[in-house]
């Protein structure tokens, strides 16, 4: 019997991989943190590690629990699956740094080639710099390929899952959700019940973890252990193995879009005067919105061939093309730099070429790098 494949959320994670784009892309508009044209498009990393969560307990949990999978097969599956692409936008960023020199990214200038090799081979393990070593002038942890950085904590949580949370009971789960949820409200709030949040002229409510401070380590943590394990436990408490597929006519799959794309489109609520706001709004999206949207699109039904290849093509698209956009992004940023005084039209078209240029990359990169080396490995 073939194994059933949750092809709406394969094709959900390329809608949320979609929107990732067009929120950085959107940034190159408004430097402000509050006031931006796309304003939670971060969000959709937490609808991720939930949809992350849900796989892995449903890809791994069954084998590991019955010593068919030990832990060193685990993590080299999770690697063969992860690094390859990781490995792509690390040698892409690396080809395009010296064009990405504006005055938004001043310090390039005054790199060495030296100082991008250190860079590569740091990102490779996975190892992130601090902010004073990153010549962008900004604090991201990985300087080749800003996305990185939710990789390290998507490892963390794999980590975890093999270690010890796999022979975890549903209670003990739960418990382990509900830390992770306190911590996730402490972020939120800002309430700084542990003393790891900092003063700022807005706080980070949950947009943080990409920057290796104490601050935002916490907070990446919080996300990634929420949300990861979540999913994990929303598995477990609607899985039936061999379960029928239904006959529905309502739209799943377009629904769960719809939230994901209304989520990242949500103006930021509150301004700087009322920051509170915004953060009651990630808590509903984190702890209800992103939780519904896998369970609704978890649903076992039965699908039209064109939704399927759809789906498919969106699932295998995603996480290349999460990898592989943000040296093009840091192209277009660097356009923008320069090109102030530009026209509607000639925004409109740049924008849109840079936005399918990332797509095919991410196709190519799919097809190419991806998938070949993933063979490769699995065969290794």
């Amino acid at each position: 019997m073939k194994p059933y494949r949750y092809e709406i959320l394969d094709g959900l994670r390329g809608v949320a991989a979609l929107m990732v784009v067009v929120f950085h892309m959107s940034e190159a508009f408004s430097y402000d943190p509050v006031f931006k044209h796309l304003n939670h498009g971060y969000l959709c990393v937490d609808f991720f590690y939930v949809l992350s969560g849900f796989v892995i307990g449903f890809a791994y949990e069954g084998r590991m629990k019955s010593g068919l999978m030990s832990r060193w097969d685990f993590l080299k599956a999770r690697f063969i699956r992860l690094q390859p692409m990781v490995l792509f936008g690390i040698l892409l960023g690396a080809g395009l740094f010296f064009f990405q020199e504006c005055n938004y990214y001043a310090g390039i200038g005054n790199a060495s080639v030296w100082y991008v090799i250190q860079n590569m081979v740091m990102s490779f393990f996975m190892i992130p710099v601090t902010p004073e070593f990153n010549v962008r002038a900004n604090t991201e942890m990985f300087v080749l390929n800003i996305p990185q950085w939710s990789m390290v904590f998507e490892y963390i949580a794999n980590i975890l899952f093999c270690l010890f949370v796999f022979k975890l009971g549903k209670k003990g789960l739960m418990v382990l959700v509900g830390l992770f949820a306190l911590m996730i409200v402490d972020s939120a709030l800002t309430l700084n019940l542990f003393g790891m949040l900092q003063p700022h002229d807005y706080p980070c409510s949950l947009n943080a973890g990409w920057s290796l401070t104490a601050e935002q380590f916490y907070i990446g943590v919080a996300r990634v252990g929420f949300s990861f394990f979540t999913g994990l436990l929303l598995f477990r408490l609607i899985y039936k193995e061999g379960a029928a597929l239904k006959k529905t006519r309502t739209p799943i799959f377009a629904i769960c879009s719809f939230i994901i794309i209304a989520i990242v489109c949500v103006d930021q609520i509150g301004g700087y005067e009322h920051p509170l706001y915004d953060g009651i709004f990630n808590l509903i999206c984190v702890f209800i919105l992103c939780p519904f949207t896998v369970w609704f699109g978890s649903q076992r039904i039965e699908l039209s061939q064109r939704t399927k290849n759809v789906c498919d093509f969106l699932g295998r698209l995603s996480y290349p093309l999460y990898l592989a956009h943000y040296p093009l992004v840091y192209l277009f940023f660097t356009w923008m730099d320069t090109h102030h005084d530009a026209s509607f039209s000639i925004l409109a078209f740049t924008s849109t070429a840079t936005f399918l240029l990332c797509v095919a990359l991410g196709y190519a990169a799919l097809k190419l790098w991806d998938e070949p080396i993933r063979k490769w490995l699995a065969k290794k």
